[in-house]
């Protein structure tokens, strides 16, 4: 049983060190990057992979390695921040209604309800064409829908917590509710919650360079994985490079975070 904890917790480790690295690099991507991302060159289109420009050129010539490592940025920070808000809102959400209940609750859920009645990525585009695009208008597409999640998992967890007796002696002693969902309850629900966050990086990610792709996201000349691959998909034949090494940047980062976020789901579980 020793073994086997010590065994999921080192795929922890691991996991959130290979992920820290890839948070690092897009954070460090105007130190890292050899060229300007955003300089074009008429003498160097699609170039093929070399010394000068590791990953090639695009149809543009521009360097599609520093492109790759500044996509980062913005992939990577817009996705963490869109489920760092939609984390807070649902939980702040699901906590109200899980601890007052009443007309809140029963408002609130059937919003949830009907938000969960369409699938995820259908409600996106049509927000976000009717945002009319932008990094912006993807993240405000995605969130409306991601808030539910976590809305209704802090929900379910609060019933539990309102339980218990400290909860009711909190009660007796005259706190209020705020004091009482801030200091007892949140402590409480946040260690599920915030794992289901760690499982919704990876979907997000595509959410977000998928809007990219349709043109319903990062507009150009903004360095973004899903725009760069949409960008170069005209040319995959004649230049392949710009289109696999941003696409491989995309899933790689996807399976770690994923494999973060079950790597820590399963240790929790055996915990």
């Amino acid at each position: 049983m020793k073994s086997k904890k010590l065994k999921l917790k080192r795929k922890v480790i691991i996991a959130a060190m290979i992920a820290i690295i890839l948070i690092v690099v897009a954070l460090l991507a105007e130190v890292i990057a050899p060229n300007d991302p955003y300089a074009t060159n008429a003498t160097m289109i699609r170039k093929a992979p070399s010394a000068e420009y590791l990953f090639g050129t695009d149809n543009l010539g521009r360097c599609v390695f520093s492109r790759v490592l500044y996509g980062a940025r913005t992939t990577i920070s817009s996705t963490v921040f869109l489920v760092a808000i939609s984390f807070f809102i649902g939980t702040l959400i699901g906590m109200i209604c899980g601890y007052y209940g009443g007309i809140v609750d029963e408002v609130l859920m059937r919003v949830a309800d009907l938000t969960l009645a369409f699938p995820q990525m259908v409600v996106a585009i049509a927000v976000a064409g009717l945002l009319d695009g932008g990094l912006g208008g993807a993240m405000i597409a995605l969130g409306i829908t991601m808030w539910t999640s976590f809305a209704r998992l802090a929900r379910s967890h609060t019933l539990t917590v309102k339980q218990m007796p400290f909860i009711t002696a909190s009660r007796l002693a005259g706190k209020s509710g705020a004091y009482i969902i801030i200091r007892h309850i949140l402590p409480n629900i946040l260690e599920p919650v915030l794992i289901s966050a760690l499982t919704q990086i990876g979907t997000t990610m595509i959410g977000i360079s998928g809007l990219s792709f349709l043109g319903l996201g990062v507009v150009a000349p903004k360095a973004e994985w899903g725009s760069m691959i949409s960008e170069a998909r005209a040319y995959i034949q004649i230049a392949p490079w710009a289109v696999l090494y941003p696409a491989a940047a995309t899933i790689i980062t996807i399976v770690v975070f994923n494999y973060l976020g079950d790597a820590v789901l399963e240790y929790r579980d055996n915990a």
